[in-house]
């Protein structure tokens, strides 16, 4: 365990697509006041500049370089609002459509592409303490963080949720089809080679079905309670 890894706490939240892991994450980062790292929006950048370059996903050298030379910004303002920038142009609604969605799941499955990005990710450890949202969180990125949560939900929940958030932007989609698109993600996410979408061996799992966000927010500071009591 190194220097940094025992002085800046680190919850990792991670779990599968539409599973309220960036909600979650986000509404424990702001009861604490910590740092947030949405690590899914690194991996929908890497797969929205490829795409903007005409990289093919298939191509795991050029993908790894794309990750490598990633130029991105994230800019929060006052409201805690956050903005993101690649190659000084604002994509913030961008990476989250389902195309960006499914580009990140193809190239997050490439190992290049995530040693590319461990080291961009660790770097978001700084005090007074962080709360990482991924699918390899616990397991690799931050292997030695203190609280590891994972949630899970069924394919159909999580595709009516996403229906939902889709609806309140003014986008159309079948249900059937985000099914469909989860369980494909679900399959290259659980199944790739390198850093496959598992909880760690000691996180806290949470099937979120039939729980609402408040009850899953307060059910993850019961376990921050719990191991860091100090910081509450």
């Amino acid at each position: 365990m190194n220097k940094q890894s025992q002085v800046v706490p680190v919850i990792t939240i991670d779990g599968p697509a539409g599973s309220g892991k960036g909600t979650i994450s986000q509404r424990v980062a702001d009861h604490l006041g910590w740092h947030i790292l949405d690590s899914g929006a690194l991996y929908r950048l890497v797969g929205l500049s490829a795409q903007l370059k005409k990289v093919d996903l298939d191509d795991e050298l050029a993908l790894a370089k794309v990750a490598q030379e990633l130029d991105v910004v994230f800019k929060s303002n006052d409201e805690g609002a956050v903005t993101i920038f690649l190659d000084n142009n604002d994509v913030t609604l961008d990476i989250r459509t389902e195309e960006a969605g499914s580009a990140a799941s193809q190239v997050a499955a490439k190992p290049s592409v995530r040693k590319a990005l461990l080291e961009r990710q660790q770097r978001f450890q700084t005090s007074p303490g962080l709360v990482a949202d991924g699918r390899d969180m616990g397991t690799v990125v931050f292997g030695e963080a203190p609280i590891k949560i994972f949630l899970t939900a069924s394919a159909e929940i999580r595709a009516e949720r996403r229906l939902n958030q889709l609806k309140q932007q003014g986008i159309s989609a079948n249900l059937r089809g985000l099914i469909s698109d989860i369980e494909k993600r679900d399959a290259r996410d659980t199944n790739r080679k390198d850093a496959p979408l598992i909880p760690a061996t000691d996180a806290t799992i949470i099937n979120t079905d039939e729980m609402g966000i408040n009850e899953v927010v307060d059910k993850v500071l019961t376990v921050v309670k719990r191991v860091l009591p100090k910081v509450l």
